[in-house]
Protein backbone atom coordinates (compact mmCIF):
# COMPACT_ATOMS: atom_id res chain seq x y z
CA UNK A 1 0.00 0.00 0.00
CA UNK A 2 1.88 3.62 -1.31
CA UNK A 3 1.60 6.21 1.55
CA UNK A 4 -1.17 8.28 0.06
CA UNK A 5 -3.67 5.12 0.28
CA UNK A 6 -2.74 4.50 3.71
CA UNK A 7 -3.47 7.91 4.64
CA UNK A 8 -6.68 8.22 2.97
CA UNK A 9 -7.79 4.71 4.15
CA UNK A 10 -7.22 6.34 7.64
CA UNK A 11 -9.75 8.74 7.10
CA UNK A 12 -12.87 6.13 8.29
CA UNK A 13 -10.86 6.00 11.98
CA UNK A 14 -11.57 10.07 12.05
CA UNK A 15 -14.24 11.22 14.41
CA UNK A 16 -17.58 11.21 13.25
CA UNK A 17 -19.86 14.30 12.85
CA UNK A 18 -22.12 14.81 15.80
CA UNK A 19 -25.85 13.02 15.76
CA UNK A 20 -27.15 16.36 15.32
CA UNK A 21 -25.14 17.96 12.56
CA UNK A 22 -26.09 14.64 10.08
CA UNK A 23 -29.77 15.13 11.34
CA UNK A 24 -29.85 18.62 10.36
CA UNK A 25 -27.88 17.81 6.55
CA UNK A 26 -30.32 14.85 6.41
CA UNK A 27 -33.50 17.57 7.11
CA UNK A 28 -31.46 20.28 4.60
CA UNK A 29 -31.53 17.77 1.99
CA UNK A 30 -35.50 16.72 2.42
CA UNK A 31 -38.02 19.37 0.72
CA UNK A 32 -40.50 18.58 3.31
CA UNK A 33 -38.91 19.80 6.16
CA UNK A 34 -40.68 21.85 8.49
CA UNK A 35 -40.46 24.21 11.39
CA UNK A 36 -41.18 21.12 13.92
CA UNK A 37 -38.38 18.67 12.42
CA UNK A 38 -35.48 21.23 12.83
CA UNK A 39 -36.87 22.47 15.97
CA UNK A 40 -36.57 18.81 17.30
CA UNK A 41 -33.44 18.18 16.01
CA UNK A 42 -31.74 21.05 17.82
CA UNK A 43 -33.24 21.12 20.88
CA UNK A 44 -31.55 17.95 21.06
CA UNK A 45 -28.24 19.01 20.89
CA UNK A 46 -27.80 21.60 24.25
CA UNK A 47 -24.62 23.28 22.48
CA UNK A 48 -26.29 24.12 19.57
CA UNK A 49 -28.82 25.42 21.32
CA UNK A 50 -26.84 27.96 22.66
CA UNK A 51 -24.71 28.82 19.44
CA UNK A 52 -28.02 28.85 17.78
CA UNK A 53 -29.70 31.81 20.37
CA UNK A 54 -26.29 33.53 20.86
CA UNK A 55 -25.93 34.16 16.79
CA UNK A 56 -29.47 35.11 16.46
CA UNK A 57 -29.06 38.06 18.64
CA UNK A 58 -25.62 38.75 17.24
CA UNK A 59 -24.95 41.94 14.98
CA UNK A 60 -23.73 39.60 12.16
CA UNK A 61 -27.14 38.17 11.66
CA UNK A 62 -28.90 41.69 11.95
CA UNK A 63 -31.92 40.34 13.61
CA UNK A 64 -31.30 42.49 17.31
CA UNK A 65 -31.99 41.01 20.40
CA UNK A 66 -34.60 39.35 22.29
CA UNK A 67 -35.09 35.90 20.57
CA UNK A 68 -34.75 33.54 23.63
CA UNK A 69 -36.06 29.99 21.92
CA UNK A 70 -34.93 28.01 19.27
CA UNK A 71 -38.58 27.89 17.43
CA UNK A 72 -38.10 31.86 17.40
CA UNK A 73 -34.79 31.73 16.15
CA UNK A 74 -35.38 29.40 13.42
CA UNK A 75 -37.83 31.32 11.79
CA UNK A 76 -36.45 34.15 12.09
CA UNK A 77 -32.97 32.87 10.82
CA UNK A 78 -34.57 30.52 8.39
CA UNK A 79 -33.26 27.00 7.70
CA UNK A 80 -30.39 27.75 5.69
CA UNK A 81 -28.79 30.17 8.44
CA UNK A 82 -29.55 27.31 10.99
CA UNK A 83 -27.92 24.39 8.98
CA UNK A 84 -25.00 26.80 8.97
CA UNK A 85 -24.79 27.46 12.66
CA UNK A 86 -25.15 23.29 12.82
CA UNK A 87 -21.98 23.00 10.49
CA UNK A 88 -20.28 25.48 12.34
CA UNK A 89 -20.92 24.31 15.73
CA UNK A 90 -19.80 20.89 14.65
CA UNK A 91 -16.69 21.34 12.87
CA UNK A 92 -15.34 24.32 16.18
CA UNK A 93 -14.49 21.95 18.65
CA UNK A 94 -11.89 19.95 16.25
CA UNK A 95 -10.56 23.96 14.38
CA UNK A 96 -9.83 25.31 17.89
CA UNK A 97 -7.51 22.59 18.46
CA UNK A 98 -3.83 23.30 18.22
CA UNK A 99 -2.76 21.56 14.65
CA UNK A 100 1.07 20.57 15.96
CA UNK A 101 1.80 19.47 12.35
CA UNK A 102 0.83 22.30 10.73
CA UNK A 103 2.31 24.84 13.44
CA UNK A 104 -1.36 26.22 13.95
CA UNK A 105 -1.66 27.75 17.31
CA UNK A 106 -5.13 26.73 19.16
CA UNK A 107 -8.32 28.54 17.39
CA UNK A 108 -5.64 29.47 14.44
CA UNK A 109 -7.97 27.25 11.93
CA UNK A 110 -10.86 28.13 13.12
CA UNK A 111 -10.28 31.63 12.64
CA UNK A 112 -8.84 30.85 9.10
CA UNK A 113 -12.00 28.61 8.38
CA UNK A 114 -14.57 31.39 9.87
CA UNK A 115 -13.12 33.51 7.59
CA UNK A 116 -13.39 31.94 4.24
CA UNK A 117 -16.87 31.11 5.48
CA UNK A 118 -17.94 34.68 5.86
CA UNK A 119 -16.01 35.76 2.37
CA UNK A 120 -18.07 33.16 0.66
CA UNK A 121 -21.27 35.05 1.92
CA UNK A 122 -20.08 38.40 1.64
CA UNK A 123 -18.37 37.77 -2.25
CA UNK A 124 -21.39 36.95 -4.20
CA UNK A 125 -23.13 39.66 -2.44
CA UNK A 126 -20.77 42.39 -3.46
CA UNK A 127 -21.21 40.95 -6.77
CA UNK A 128 -25.12 40.21 -7.20
CA UNK A 129 -24.80 36.39 -7.57
CA UNK A 130 -26.98 33.98 -6.57
CA UNK A 131 -25.24 30.58 -5.27
CA UNK A 132 -26.24 27.43 -3.54
CA UNK A 133 -26.82 27.06 -0.32
CA UNK A 134 -24.33 25.25 1.01
CA UNK A 135 -21.55 26.93 -0.53
CA UNK A 136 -21.09 28.37 3.39
CA UNK A 137 -20.06 24.86 4.36
CA UNK A 138 -17.94 24.47 1.72
CA UNK A 139 -15.96 27.27 2.32
CA UNK A 140 -16.20 26.33 6.28
CA UNK A 141 -14.91 23.21 5.57
CA UNK A 142 -11.78 23.80 3.09
CA UNK A 143 -8.97 23.27 5.21
CA UNK A 144 -10.43 20.21 7.38
CA UNK A 145 -7.77 17.90 5.86
CA UNK A 146 -5.20 19.53 8.19
CA UNK A 147 -7.02 18.29 11.05
CA UNK A 148 -6.88 15.12 9.93
CA UNK A 149 -3.25 15.37 8.53
CA UNK A 150 -1.78 17.69 11.75
CA UNK A 151 -3.67 15.71 14.28
CA UNK A 152 -5.14 12.16 14.03
CA UNK A 153 -1.98 11.14 11.57
CA UNK A 154 0.69 13.70 12.86
CA UNK A 155 2.34 14.46 9.96
CA UNK A 156 5.54 16.14 10.14
CA UNK A 157 5.23 19.03 7.84
CA UNK A 158 9.35 19.92 8.51
CA UNK A 159 10.50 17.97 5.08
CA UNK A 160 6.90 19.59 3.06
CA UNK A 161 8.01 23.76 4.34
CA UNK A 162 11.84 23.00 3.53
CA UNK A 163 10.75 21.13 -0.19
CA UNK A 164 8.39 24.38 -0.92
CA UNK A 165 11.07 26.93 0.38
CA UNK A 166 14.33 25.05 -1.72
CA UNK A 167 12.33 24.31 -5.21
CA UNK A 168 9.80 27.59 -4.68
CA UNK A 169 7.01 25.18 -4.42
CA UNK A 170 3.57 25.79 -3.31
CA UNK A 171 2.61 24.26 -0.14
CA UNK A 172 0.17 21.81 -1.47
CA UNK A 173 2.64 21.27 -4.40
CA UNK A 174 4.79 19.87 -1.71
CA UNK A 175 2.61 18.08 0.10
CA UNK A 176 1.88 15.81 -2.79
CA UNK A 177 5.19 15.14 -3.81
CA UNK A 178 6.45 14.19 -0.03
CA UNK A 179 3.26 12.62 1.17
CA UNK A 180 1.62 11.45 -2.50
CA UNK A 181 -1.59 13.31 -1.43
CA UNK A 182 -2.44 17.08 0.31
CA UNK A 183 -4.37 18.18 2.72
CA UNK A 184 -7.25 18.97 0.07
CA UNK A 185 -7.66 15.39 -0.86
CA UNK A 186 -7.69 13.97 2.43
CA UNK A 187 -10.10 16.41 3.46
CA UNK A 188 -12.91 16.11 0.44
CA UNK A 189 -12.12 11.86 1.34
CA UNK A 190 -13.52 12.46 5.12
CA UNK A 191 -16.56 14.71 3.52
CA UNK A 192 -17.13 12.13 1.41
CA UNK A 193 -16.77 9.82 4.02
CA UNK A 194 -19.50 11.82 5.97
CA UNK A 195 -21.38 12.26 3.00
CA UNK A 196 -21.74 15.67 2.51
CA UNK A 197 -23.42 17.52 -0.32
CA UNK A 198 -21.15 16.56 -3.40
CA UNK A 199 -20.37 20.40 -4.35
CA UNK A 200 -19.20 20.76 -0.64
CA UNK A 201 -16.63 17.66 -1.04
CA UNK A 202 -15.77 18.80 -4.78
CA UNK A 203 -14.90 22.36 -3.28
CA UNK A 204 -12.56 21.28 -0.81
CA UNK A 205 -10.89 18.80 -3.45
CA UNK A 206 -9.94 21.57 -5.53
CA UNK A 207 -9.54 24.67 -4.12
CA UNK A 208 -6.48 25.26 -4.34
CA UNK A 209 -6.56 24.24 -8.11
CA UNK A 210 -10.00 25.68 -9.57
CA UNK A 211 -8.80 25.05 -13.29
CA UNK A 212 -8.99 21.05 -12.55
CA UNK A 213 -12.27 20.74 -11.33
CA UNK A 214 -13.82 18.90 -13.67
CA UNK A 215 -17.02 20.42 -14.89
CA UNK A 216 -18.43 23.36 -16.71
CA UNK A 217 -19.72 25.50 -13.40
CA UNK A 218 -16.97 26.49 -11.02
CA UNK A 219 -18.75 29.25 -8.97
CA UNK A 220 -18.48 27.27 -5.96
CA UNK A 221 -14.54 26.19 -6.21
CA UNK A 222 -14.04 29.42 -7.53
CA UNK A 223 -15.41 31.19 -4.79
CA UNK A 224 -14.06 28.98 -2.07
CA UNK A 225 -10.43 29.80 -3.72
CA UNK A 226 -11.14 33.41 -4.03
CA UNK A 227 -12.25 33.18 -0.29
CA UNK A 228 -9.24 31.68 1.36
CA UNK A 229 -7.30 34.02 -0.69
CA UNK A 230 -9.44 36.70 1.06
CA UNK A 231 -8.98 35.24 4.24
CA UNK A 232 -5.07 35.71 4.04
CA UNK A 233 -5.62 39.38 2.90
CA UNK A 234 -7.51 39.24 6.62
CA UNK A 235 -4.32 37.79 8.30
CA UNK A 236 -5.82 34.41 8.80
CA UNK A 237 -3.09 32.43 7.35
CA UNK A 238 -0.48 31.93 10.38
CA UNK A 239 0.57 28.06 9.77
CA UNK A 240 3.32 26.63 8.09
CA UNK A 241 1.64 26.83 4.58
CA UNK A 242 1.33 30.42 4.61
CA UNK A 243 3.88 30.65 1.53
CA UNK A 244 3.91 30.52 -2.07
CA UNK A 245 0.01 30.34 -3.32
CA UNK A 246 -1.16 32.49 -5.90
CA UNK A 247 -4.52 33.59 -6.84
CA UNK A 248 -5.95 31.75 -9.80
CA UNK A 249 -6.61 34.44 -12.08
CA UNK A 250 -9.28 32.56 -14.49
CA UNK A 251 -11.44 32.36 -10.72
CA UNK A 252 -11.11 36.20 -10.99
CA UNK A 253 -12.28 36.62 -14.54
CA UNK A 254 -14.97 33.87 -14.51
CA UNK A 255 -16.91 35.36 -11.10
CA UNK A 256 -15.64 38.75 -13.06
CA UNK A 257 -13.86 40.19 -9.98
CA UNK A 258 -11.61 43.23 -10.06
CA UNK A 259 -9.02 43.63 -7.35
CA UNK A 260 -11.48 46.36 -5.49
CA UNK A 261 -13.81 44.02 -4.86
CA UNK A 262 -11.40 41.82 -2.92
CA UNK A 263 -10.55 44.37 -0.52
CA UNK A 264 -13.90 45.44 0.03
CA UNK A 265 -14.79 41.88 1.09
CA UNK A 266 -11.77 41.83 3.34
CA UNK A 267 -13.39 44.95 5.06
CA UNK A 268 -16.50 43.13 5.25
CA UNK A 269 -14.61 39.43 6.85
CA UNK A 270 -13.19 41.53 8.97
CA UNK A 271 -16.33 43.93 10.22
CA UNK A 272 -17.83 40.49 11.97
CA UNK A 273 -14.74 37.78 12.38
CA UNK A 274 -14.28 38.45 16.00
CA UNK A 275 -17.96 38.36 16.99
CA UNK A 276 -18.37 35.24 14.88
CA UNK A 277 -15.30 33.28 16.62
CA UNK A 278 -16.17 34.64 20.09
CA UNK A 279 -19.36 32.63 19.64
CA UNK A 280 -18.19 29.44 19.02
CA UNK A 281 -15.17 30.20 21.61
Amino acid sequence: MSQREEILARVTAITALPTSATQMLALANHPDTQIDDVQRTVEYDPGLVTNLLRLANSAYFGTGSGINSVREAVVRLGFKRVFQIAMTSAVAPLAQKEIRGYDLPRNGLLRHSAATALAVEYLPKRLSMRVPDATYSAGLLHDLGKIVLGTYIEVNSAPIVLKAYRENLSFELAEQQVLGTDHAEVGAALLDYWKLPRVVVDSVRWHHDPNRYPHDDKTVVDLVHLGEHIARICGTSSSTDGMNYSVCIESLDRLRIVPDVLELVASDVLSSLDEICAIFN
